[in-house]
Order: C-alpha cells, then structure tokens, then sequence
C-alpha cells in the first residue's frame, strides 16, 4: 500500500489541505484542538467555537428535516412537490421547515444544551427587545454543506405573505463558519463527479441544483444569493487539484 497517515489520506480523499484535514477529523472525533501559534488562546477558542458551531448547526439541520412531515410544512411540501420532485428527492438533498412562531428552534437548541450566545454566533438566531428569536421562520429550507458535508449554513424559501422579511430567499449572515462568496449548494453532492470530470456547472438557486442533479447532471452547484466569484473559483480548484481554471469547463451564468 502507499505510505502516509490519517492525515494525508484525509487530504487526498477530500481535497483539502492539512489543517483542513486535523479540523475535520477533530470534528468527526469531537476532539478540542489546541492551536500552537501566534494566535495563542484566541485561536484555540476559536478551533472549540467552530466545532460547537458546526454541531449546533447540524441539530438544526435535523429539527428542519423533522419539521417538513408536519401538518404546517404543507405549503413547503407543496413548493417541492411541484417542481416534481419526491419525498425521497426531498431526503437526499436535506430539504426542511422552519415553523412559523417565535422561537421553535430555539427552544429546541436550548434542550440539546447550546447556549444562546452560540445559537446567535451560528446565525440560527437573532437578538430581539423580548429575547432571542429563530432567524428562520415560516420558511423551505435547504442545508449549505462544505465539501465534507458538513453544514455552514443555510438557505430559506419565503412561503407566507405575512413573512416579516420581504426577501423570497434569505441566507444565514456571515459567520464563523458561513460567508456567502465562500459557499456552493451542492458542492458535497457534486463533489465526487466534479473532481472525475472536472467540469462544474453553476445554476442559480437551490431546486436548480435539485433538478440538474436528478436529470444526470451530477456537478450542478449553485451559489448563495451572490454572483460566482474568485473565492467561488478557489472551492473548484482544490477539488480539481489545478493551479487555475484552464481546462475545466464552467457552466451557467456567471
């Protein structure tokens, strides 16, 4: 066999580079990194933080994908159904539903014992004159997954006109973890192909992706409210193990 640890494996697997690899493992393993460097305490805190940030995240994904077989999650179902696509289309690309009400995930969070303060630096929630309150609420919503699978963030259909946020999408806002021109929808599905055919084709929004993916176009991402940019490119060319774009074909409107 090749010679080489845990850690190059992770890296070649993945394509990802080496603290990429000791964080994911570290994630995967729930292992407090401690990080020797000029960074010094903040950077440990900072390795901790993400890790619970990750995981709180993760929960939400899971209370989401719960919620979308409730009697309230109907118009969602029905958005989904629509464009035709199945429950079990629904599953594979962890699509939910935020409830309506103040503060269902919250609560929710609470129980599995994060602290507000996490849910808020997660942007799962938001400060409000009563309290905290969920940020998604009466909404679809799709898992923003780095190419590891693990969720960043996430995306949310407007389904009520009485939705206090007049935008039809909204987005987690930066975070730790989340910043929009870093992200692609889709990237952990499209991942395996992207890197056998080095080819990506770029949609515009999540039920695209969902549709290219189930008509055979296995390499569909999409971005996240924001144009295909240079840290976009980056996410292609580490998959791609190149040092450009030469050679591998973009496609959509970028």
């Amino acid at each position: 066999g090749r010679g080489g640890d845990v850690f190059r494996f992770v890296q070649e697997q993945e394509n990802i580079d080496f603290r990429e690899a000791v964080e994911l493992l570290a994630d995967k393993y729930h292992i407090e990194l401690h990080y020797e460097n000029a960074g010094g305490a903040n950077d440990s805190h900072r390795g901790t933080k993400r890790a619970r940030l990750l995981e709180a995240n993760e929960e939400a994904q899971k209370f989401f994908v719960s919620q979308i077989l409730t009697e309230e999650a109907l118009p969602a179902r029905k958005l989904l159904a629509g464009r035709n696509f199945s429950q079990q289309d629904c599953a594979r690309f962890g699509c939910g539903y935020a409830p309506q009400g103040w503060d269902n995930l919250v609560r929710h969070l609470a129980d599995k014992g994060f602290t507000q303060q996490e849910m808020l630096d997660a942007g799962l929630a938001r400060q409000g004159a009563r309290g905290i309150y969920d940020y998604f609420r009466g909404r679809a919503t799709w898992p923003i997954r780095d190419s590891t699978g693990r969720t960043l963030g996430f995306g949310a259909r407007k389904l009520y006109d009485d939705d206090s946020i007049a935008a039809k999408y909204i987005n987690t806002p930066d975070t730790q973890l989340y910043h929009k021109n870093q992200v692609l929808y889709g990237i952990d599905l499209a991942k395996p192909q992207i890197v056998k055919k080095r080819q990506v084709v770029i949609v515009e929004g999540y039920t695209d992706v969902m549709a290219m993916h189930l008509a055979g176009v296995d390499t569909a991402v999409a971005t996240c409210g924001t144009a295909f940019g240079e840290e976009h490119a980056k996410i292609v060319r580490r998959l791609i193990s190149d040092d450009s774009l030469g050679g591998v074909q973009l496609t959509g409107p970028l």
